[in-house]
């Protein structure tokens, strides 16, 4: 089972923010509370379940063993990974 960040490109509030996902929803819980994200911060929606992370979080998650992907570089592994998150957000995988 792996978590994944994407690449902080999306611009809010000042700061770039990037996307956590992982194989599993229990994974990617788990992982988000190593970081110390809060549960109320997870968002689970047909677009994808994830936690929003900003670049020094995205940083902490790769040091602690997160998949880098790049939109740009990984292409095929950034639309599986985003396909599971979604289907994750509307409740057909764990």
């Amino acid at each position: 089972m792996t978590v994944y960040v994407d690449d902080a490109v999306w611009p809010w509030r000042g700061a770039r923010w990037a996307h956590l996902m992982a194989d599993t929803l229990d994974e990617l819980h788990a992982f988000a509370q190593r970081l110390g994200i809060p549960r109320r911060a997870f968002q689970n929606k047909a677009s994808g379940a994830h936690y929003d992370v900003d670049t020094a979080m995205r940083e902490r998650a790769i040091a602690l063993g997160a998949v880098a992907i790049s939109r740009h570089r990984d292409r095929d592994l950034v639309h599986a990974v985003i396909a599971n998150a979604k289907a994750q957000g509307r409740g057909e995988r764990p």
